[in-house]
């Protein structure tokens, strides 16, 4: 009978509270596993490598695969305090923010788990020294508590220690001591040490150059999904410029496309530029676009750029000029600085916008102050022709000096025009020479033209007409159009090369057909006159009537021409030197090209006018030969 007897409510709760002791002991035997289990796991993860950005999805995740929340494993680690371990692991969860928030008891937990010599507590200790976290930044301390993991055996300490000695955090910069350190920690398997080593050996620091060596490193990290290393084998030369390898561009796309695939936001850029620009693939810009595009909503300020440039030339997608704006100001604001240059160019054109050279020239001001070499030379244009400010000569000087010592070839053409014109300084031929020199050697066709016309007159250097038409063929193959009109001259005269009148016609043709008005002038002289071709005077007339009828629109960069508008008078001079009795328009021709008066200043082509006329016993035509052979030192 007894043992058939049911329990009344007090023993039923006696039982409950047996079950839940039972049930709470299981929890807390749970607990106690996998937290310890989950120590050593995140220990090992960074002595393998993982560096303190990653140690937070990790931990996040593994929390998830105990089936513990996140407010069980605080609660029971503030509860069980007995073991160093644990008030570190305490110390985590504030360092990440993970569930809770304070930065202060981070570093207080790891303060206290270091101070019983925990090597992984000392690490992070370090790290929160280093960062100002929770405490006052202090590099010094940093290095101290990087050197105590070490002594209680931390390999991720040894790494860290390795990184302070490269760049001479909390202590003397030693190249030869972190390397090293990052030989110690590879060799107990830490992977972050073996890229740092790497790269030491790509870069020759603390240890002799040796890129095969840094090949191979890259390489065996590489197949073990080390993000960076894939990115570094297509992105640092390996692959891709060829260094302690062959070039292989598709290798070293392949690689952005394994490493992007992992959410490695670098080589998720180095993708779209592979893309983009046809780097070991096709071009394709429909799939830059995309990436762009998706890149660009999380908020990368270089894809919002790039992708208001596709949008702006209509590259990947349909032009939209409204849109190419929308993104420009959005990476613009986000501190892209060649989209604030870029919205400088679309106010100062009114592309998308309506035109503002105030707005164009505030924006290369900002772009400028931030170091975009574009935008400083535009900056100094702005000053030289007014652009959305007063002209200032020398300040327009001063910034194209800048921007041409660091290399902007269109500045030191700028420079050079500065010098020679004396614009914002005093004319300067020889420096004129110089900066003409570099542009032109840098492929400047301006400046190469500008070179060609000092050597031909012996103005900041000594006089070559070898050399003059050599760099007049360099910016004419460029297809600068004055330099194929000095060209055609060089042919016509024999000036540097044997004379060839038919390639004068054909270069002053070029150079018409270009706009060039001189050259349109010179091509109908060559008609009515039959210098390299046959004679034609309605067409000689033709292109005469079409000079003279020119609207001059000096192209921005060749304001040096000083084209003079009374074009009427050249044509009318230019008809009447077609006549029999020639002598007096050959003079005027002469006087309008010395001067400059409604053509480009010209005193080779002066010369030769006034020559023909005097050889027709023009006495004021003698006198300007005579005049022109002592400055030229003929006589």
């Amino acid at each position: 009978m007894a043992s058939n007897q049911k329990y009344g409510s007090p023993s039923n709760a006696n039982a409950s509270d047996q079950v839940n002791q039972v049930t709470g002991s299981s929890i807390s035997l749970i607990n106690f596993l996998d937290v310890d289990k989950l120590i050593a796991f995140i220990i090992k993860k960074h002595d393998n490598g993982i560096t303190f950005d990653q140690a937070q999805q990790l931990i996040s995740k593994q929390i998830l695969q105990t089936n513990q929340t996140t407010d069980q494993l605080i609660k029971w680690l503030s509860e069980n305090q007995d073991k160093t371990q644990y008030i570190w692991f305490l110390g985590l969860f504030y360092f990440y923010n993970i569930g809770v928030e304070d930065d202060i008891k981070a570093f207080e937990w790891f303060s206290k788990a270091a101070e019983d010599n925990y090597s992984i507590a000392q690490v992070y200790l370090a790290k929160c020294y280093y960062d100002g976290y929770g405490t006052t930044c202090n590099i010094k301390l940093a290095f101290h508590w990087y050197q105590k993991s070490v002594e209680n055996g931390s390999v991720i300490g040894q790494f860290y220690l390795g990184n302070c000695y490269e760049f001479g955090i909390g202590t003397v910069q030693n190249e030869k001591e972190s390397v090293n350190w990052y030989n110690i920690a590879a060799d107990n398997g830490n992977a972050t040490a073996k890229f740092s080593l790497a790269n030491c050996y790509r870069l020759g620091k603390g240890v002799d150059k040796d890129e095969i060596k840094a090949f191979n490193y890259y390489e065996t990290l590489a197949k073990q999904e080390f993000s960076d290393a894939q990115l570094q084998l297509g992105d640092c030369g390996c692959y891709q410029l060829g260094d302690g390898v062959r070039q292989d561009l598709r290798k070293s796309f392949e690689l952005y496309m394994k490493s992007a695939k992992q959410g490695y936001i670098n080589a998720q850029s180095q993708l779209i530029y592979c893309y983009d620009f046809g780097f070991g693939t096709e071009i394709d810009r429909k799939k830059a676009f995309k990436l762009y595009k998706i890149a660009a909503e999380k908020g990368e300020n270089f894809a919002q750029n790039s992708l208001g440039f596709l949008y702006e030339y209509g590259e990947g997608t349909e032009m939209n000029l409204e849109k190419a704006i929308h993104w420009y100001n959005i990476a613009a604001e986000n501190g892209n600085i060649v989209a604030q240059y870029n919205l400088g160019n679309c106010y100062n054109y009114g592309k998308g916008v309506e035109k503002n050279e105030r707005k164009a020239f505030e924006y290369y001001k900002i772009a400028a102050e931030k170091g975009d070499l574009d935008a400083l030379y535009q900056l100094g244009y702005c000053f030289d022709k007014g652009i959305g400010t007063e002209i200032n000569k020398t300040i327009a000087f001063e910034l194209y000096k800048l921007a041409a010592v660091k290399g902007y070839v269109d500045a030191q053409y700028q420079l050079g025009h500065c010098y020679y014109e004396g614009i914002g300084t005093e004319i300067d031929k020889a420096n004129a020479f110089e900066y003409y020199k570099i542009a032109a050697e840098n492929g400047n066709n301006y400046a190469q033209n500008s070179l060609g016309f000092l050597y031909g007159n012996g103005e900041g250097t000594k006089k070559n007409l070898e050399k003059a038409f050599y760099w007049y063929n360099k910016a004419a193959e460029n297809g600068n159009r004055v330099a194929q009109y000095n060209l055609g001259e060089c042919y016509e005269l024999g000036n540097g090369v044997k004379k060839d009148e038919i390639k004068a016609f054909e270069y002053n043709k070029k150079s018409a057909e270009n706009g060039h008005i001189s050259a349109k002038f010179q091509l109908g002289y060559y008609y009515v006159n039959g210098i390299g071709t046959e004679i034609d005077k309605e067409k000689g007339f033709e292109l005469y009537n079409e000079a003279a009828g020119s609207n001059i629109q000096v192209d921005p960069i060749e304001n040096d021409e000083k084209l003079a508008s009374d074009l009427g008078e050249v044509n009318n001079w230019y008809h009447k030197a077609a006549e029999d009795d020639n002598k007096l328009p050959l003079f005027k021709l002469g006087n309008f090209y010395e001067l400059g008066k409604g053509v480009c200043k010209d005193k080779v082509r002066a010369f030769e006018f006034y020559k023909n006329s005097a050889d027709q016993g023009f006495s004021d035509a003698q006198y300007k030969v005579d005049t022109f052979m002592n400055e030229l030192g003929l006589k």
